[in-house]
């Protein structure tokens, strides 16, 4: 197996989960209630599965290791679009966050904010998805020997492995300060 193996069964498990946010923003823009558990859910997912873990492997692996060879102008140019499409990615689910917030706390008006938040990051990733899995990935692999293909998938192994333990020791850091 490639690198891009794991990298494209995790987009197929963002697609699922996507088709499922459609469905509920179908139900929050038909009744104009939020269910904020689900936002909360849909957070999570998208922060810590899409971003920390897919999005990780490919910024603090693959791309790192395509820094030090030399891309064509095409391929580079390429990667600073993923790059920035991640970045935007992290902005809307911050969005969505806070909006999420203030409409627990009783704010009724940013129902229209996780409308259209929960809209973008839909209509986003499909499109960045297939560039990653039809262009980018396979247009990339070229510039690794057999071995360092192997190596990568190593690598990324050992990333999902340290995920877990990273969450949770965040869960923990983020109470700790509340208990002691």
């Amino acid at each position: 197996m490639k690198p891009r193996g794991p990298l494209m069964t995790e987009h197929r498990l963002i697609e699922k989960m996507l088709y499922i946010t459609g469905k509920e923003l179908d139900v929050i823009k038909k009744y104009n209630t939020i269910n904020p558990v689900f936002i909360d859910t849909i957070v999570d997912f998208i922060k810590i599965y899409a971003d920390r873990t897919h999005h990780g492997k490919e910024e603090d692996i693959l791309f790192n290791k395509l820094k030090n060879k030399n891309l064509s102008a095409e391929d580079d140019k390429m990667m600073q679009k993923l790059v920035n499409d991640h970045a935007n990615a992290r902005k809307l689910v911050n969005e969505l966050i806070d909006a999420n917030k203030k409409y627990s706390n009783g704010d009724s008006s940013s129902i229209k904010t996780i409308i259209e938040t929960l809209s973008e990051l839909i209509s986003f990733y499909p499109p960045h998805i297939s560039k990653e899995d039809k262009i980018f990935f396979p247009n990339t692999e070229k510039y690794f020997s057999n071995a360092e293909l192997d190596e990568m998938l190593n690598d990324f192994w050992e990333f999902d492995k340290r995920m877990i333990h990273e969450k949770y020791n965040v869960l923990y850091e983020t109470l700790k300060d509340k208990y002691q």
